[in-house]
């Protein structure tokens, strides 16, 4: 074997291991090595307790006879005057037939006598011009997402076009003859619709909710004079059913009630007269400013609470039993793990005096251009493993310092061997 030939294999096993070795040096340093950085963004803070309470309603419930299917009227929050149609009960399919029959007559009958109203003696030619600006009128509202003449739009457009199919000089008469001819298949309908089909009018005027729970009749602002701790307990135990034949409910009164238990701690923060927020995020999602109208001394560990309102009635119509979040205070700043956050010595000058002092501050190490930066942060709350901090400024911050202050979006260096001012950090 030549020389040559046995260096060279030796040369290549040598790069081989050394390929290798400096693979698994790579791999053990990237295993070993303990800066990370994490991206902070802004967060909320809530001080906020938690209950479970009763919403309390002025309600009527609104009843008719059983049938097979209901069409209710009203939507969810809608407001009725009373005797207003509110459901329509049918005793069987062909019922429910006829009565969409007898709606699209009665359309038909109303686009007639509105085009009756306007003949007017209009030639063809013009008529058809203004089925065609009703046509771009129809369009560019819909284009815009401007609905709130859309229906009034929709009606004059069909007027138009019968109208353009009476277009003649018998025209009124043919309208005529054509609304009589309506008017008897309508009468017949509804002579037959009185067999199998239920109107059921609203009893008194109020906001309409299609969910009746069997509480109305035990639940009412009246029964909160007598409500204690004890008796709010068992109404929570309670599991009622709705009453038979009941299509819905009126809620008679704007103002509407929250009733829950706390405990004393959580009382002394509530004071009869003020305000306080309180968040729903089950059944529906939102926030009421509610009054604080009692808060009894405490009973077996729990202090009964009564809130008010009269806003987002409509919202909170079908909600009975919910457990809410009652918010005292909100804090906004940035969210940061703990460990990212530091206590270090630092020289501070006054910009009075211009004399330098050492204290202590708190601040995180962001990576800027990879290098690493300490900003001072003030601690707001503990949120678990993170806190909420806010940029710590001068009293008179210059462009400068508001420009490099910490803020959300920043990388803050969570954890390395050591950490100063200037360091390139490098993975």
């Amino acid at each position: 074997m030549k020389q040559g030939t046995v260096i060279t294999r030796i040369m290549i096993v040598l790069m081989f291991f050394m390929v290798c070795a400096y693979l698994l040096f790579s791999v053990l340093r990237s295993l070993d090595d303990r800066t990370y950085t994490v991206t902070t963004y802004a967060h909320t803070v809530d001080d906020a307790v938690e209950a479970t309470g009763l919403l309390i309603r002025a309600e009527t419930v609104v009843t008719g006879q059983t049938a097979a299917i209901v069409d209710v009227l009203p939507d969810q929050g809608e407001k009725v005057r009373a005797g207003a149609a509110v459901a329509y009960l049918y005793q069987d399919e062909s019922a429910l037939d006829r009565r969409r029959e007898l709606r699209t007559l009665t359309l038909e009958q109303e686009q007639l006598k509105y085009a009756l109203q306007g003949q007017d003696g209009t030639d063809a030619s013009r008529l058809d011009q203004s089925i065609v600006d009703a046509m771009v009128g129809l369009r560019t509202s819909a284009a815009y997402g401007d609905l709130t003449s859309l229906e009034e739009q929709s009606l004059s457009f069909k007027s138009l076009v019968i109208r353009h199919g009476y277009a003649s000089d018998a025209g009124v008469d043919e309208l005529s003859a054509a609304i009589t001819a309506l008017d008897a298949q309508i009468q017949a309908l509804q002579s037959a619709s009185a067999l199998d089909t239920t109107t059921v009018y609203a009893p008194c005027s109020g906001t309409f909710s299609a969910m009746a729970d069997g509480y109305e009749s035990t639940l009412y602002p009246d029964m909160l004079e007598s409500l204690t701790a004890a008796s709010f307990k068992q109404l929570m135990a309670q599991d009622p059913t709705a009453p038979a034949g009941a299509v819905g409910k009126l809620i008679t009164n704007s103002k509407w009630y929250l009733a829950t238990t706390v405990s004393p701690e959580v009382a002394e923060r509530l004071v009869v007269g003020r305000s306080v927020t309180v968040r729903f995020s089950r059944d529906w999602s939102g926030e009421v400013s509610m009054k604080i109208e009692r808060v009894d001394e405490a009973t077996d560990g729990a202090c009964l609470v009564i809130l008010s309102s009269t806003r987002n009635l409509a919202d909170t119509s079908m909600l009975r039993k919910q457990t809410v979040d009652i918010v005292f205070n909100s804090l906004d700043g940035i969210r940061v793990p703990k460990k990212a956050v530091r206590t270090e010595n630092r020289e501070v000058t006054d910009p009075e005096t211009g004399e330098t002092t050492t204290k202590q501050v708190i601040g995180v190490y962001v990576l800027t251009a990879a290098q690493a930066e300490f900003k001072a942060v003030e601690i707001l709350a503990d949120d678990g493993d993170y806190y909420l901090v806010q940029a710590v400024l001068p009293d008179v911050p210059t462009d400068n310092q508001l420009k490099t202050a910490f803020r959300a979006g920043d990388q803050v260096i969570v954890s390395s061997d050591e950490l100063y001012d200037g360091k390139v950090m490098t993975k």
